[in-house]
């Protein structure tokens, strides 16, 4: 039982009342005071001390990319390099660590930090990585450095077409790849970066497992997995060392594997830990590489709109067949342009193939044009969004797309006014984990660089009732979850977070510092501070 706090169930816009929790068999018994309680407790009974904290359903992020995280938080992080020469260094003291030979991967850098937001190039770094490949990505994962060590294992030459929806950059001298690398193009270097081990994948897992504990995640939609993550989590998941719920969203292109998968899964009866939830395609890239797909041209690059990953035509076929599949299938898509394309897709193929609940869904739907945001309501298309995102873009973006088109970026007041269903993630390892900046970001819409104290595009601000709602059930609903967990009610999996404070009580600038007091999944605790 978990007594002694304010309970908010999810259920309601409310801010949460003075209650307790009771649970058993890993399930949710009863949401009360303390006479709906008290049948409840018996000698062997144990209580959780709230201490005045808030109880709430255990966070779910609908978006990250989960192994990776774990992945990154034993590589080298190149996040808050300040400048190019931190770059540099960092990257140096990192290769004298590292056996010779052995990749060097990870990064999450970001040059719109430094000053005159410079592109890196290889020639920056090839002297202080002699021996070893570098392959380090910008933080949103569209872009990345390879130094001449790397370019060379992968075969990147002057000759080399970038494949369509990508780019190399190149020396508009000699024709030489500079280093970066971006969207489609990235393909051409993960090719030749050994894949790990099992060992090493399962490590991975663990290490985000106890990172995912200690921020209360208890659930997460895995974007773009891969059959090898997959195995991952059912390793563990059969070790009995899972505490967190895994939604699987596999690449569109396979759709025919993934729905043959699906039925065998569904063959074996349910599975409340890991199952494939459905397919994830790529619509662009990001803005901040410069490869969002846009209407108009970007403003800071005459003519240039951005790169559509695929032809239409083969997105076009893929979404029409898995859903003839009946899998739930979910588009990236973060410039105008892209999110316009994709919600006329997927208006085609309901309409071609007849009324379902589908619950298609867009992650990010950054920027969007006003008459297209009540489509997602109109339509019943997910907004999976994550507005962690918007305390770095919006130090930037507005040179990118210029003063109107920002009107409707991060445009989550207008989504959920028109009837959308937010879903809210990190997109994690892009973004912090850390469910409580998501929260805080979407409520104050403060940036980074502290310019905006009452918010960037203060108009799109919503409630922390809303934010705290779309961050559990609606990442339930946008997986088809949530029957089973996303809010605190009898019967519903004992997904449970405990916060040291109540989000209600404290001033909006203030809501980041907010701690998890305890994490419980199905009814266990796997984390106390």
């Amino acid at each position: 039982m978990i007594a002694g706090g304010r309970v908010w169930t999810g259920l309601s816009s409310g801010r949460g009342q003075p209650g307790a929790v009771a649970i058993g068999r890993g399930r949710i018994l009863a949401v009360g005071d303390s006479t709906t309680i008290a049948r409840f407790m018996g000698a062997g009974t144990r209580v959780l001390r709230a201490d005045g904290g808030l109880v709430m359903p255990g966070f779910a992020d609908a978006h990250t990319h989960f192994i990776e995280g774990g992945f990154q938080l034993g590589e080298i992080d190149l996040r808050s390099a300040r400048t190019p020469r931190e770059f540099i260094q960092r990257l140096a003291d990192y290769a004298r660590q590292v056996p010779e030979g052995r990749w060097i991967t990870g990064g999450a850098w970001d040059h719109t930090l430094w000053p005159g937001a410079p592109l890196p190039r290889k020639d920056w770094i090839d002297s202080v990585t002699p021996h070893n490949p570098v392959f380090v990505y910008r933080l949103d994962g569209h872009e990345a450095l390879a130094n001449s060590a790397a370019l060379h294992a992968a075969g990147i030459t002057k000759d080399t077409r970038a494949p369509v929806g990508g780019e190399i950059l190149r020396d508009p001298r000699t024709g030489e790849p500079l280093g970066v690398v971006k969207d489609q193009a990235l393909g051409l270097l993960e090719a030749a970066v050994p894949a790990p081990t099992d060992a090493e994948r399962d490590s991975a897992l663990v290490r985000a497992l106890a990172h995912a504990e200690s921020l209360g995640v208890t659930a997460v939609a895995h974007m773009a997995a891969s059959w090898a993550d997959l195995a991952s989590y059912r390793r563990l998941e059969r070790a009995g060392r899972l505490t967190l719920r895994i939604a699987a969203y596999l690449p569109l292109a396979e759709w025919r594997r993934i729905a043959d998968s699906v039925r065998l899964e569904r063959s074996h009866g349910e599975d409340d830990w890991v199952r494939i939830a459905g397919c994830k395609g790529f619509m662009d890239g990001s803005a901040g590489s410069r490869t969002a797909s846009f209407f108009e041209p970007y403003a800071d690059s005459a003519g240039y709109t951005g790169l559509l990953r695929h032809p239409e035509a083969d997105l076009r076929a893929w979404i029409g067949a898995a859903d003839s599949a009946g899998l739930q299938v979910t588009l990236h898509a973060i410039g105008d342009r892209a999110n316009a394309l994709a919600l006329s897709i997927y208006d085609s193929v309901a309409h071609a193939h007849g009324a379902r609940d589908r619950r298609f869904r867009i992650e990010h739907a950054q920027h969007l044009r006003p008459a297209d945001i009540p489509l997602f309501g109109e339509r019943g298309v997910v907004a999976s969004v994550q507005p962690v995102h918007l305390v770095d873009d919006g130090r930037w973006i507005e040179g990118r797309i210029g003063p109107e088109r920002i009107k409707t970026s991060y445009a989550y007041r207008r989504l959920l006014d028109t009837g959308a269903t937010l879903a809210l993630g990190t997109d994690w390892p892009v973004a912090s984990l850390d469910p409580i900046l998501g929260v805080a970001a979407a409520v104050t819409r403060r940036t980074a660089d502290g310019k905006n104290p009452s918010g960037w595009v203060p108009e799109q601000k919503i409630t922390l009732a809303e934010a705290l709602r779309a961050y559990t059930w609606g990442s339930a609903w946008a997986s088809f979850d949530e029957r089973t967990w996303g809010t605190l009610a009898p019967g519903q999996l004992a997904d449970i977070v405990v916060l040291d404070r109540d989000l209600f009580a404290l001033a909006p600038d203030s809501l980041d510092q907010d701690r998890v007091r305890y994490t419980i999944v199905g009814g266990t605790l796997v984390f106390a501070r």
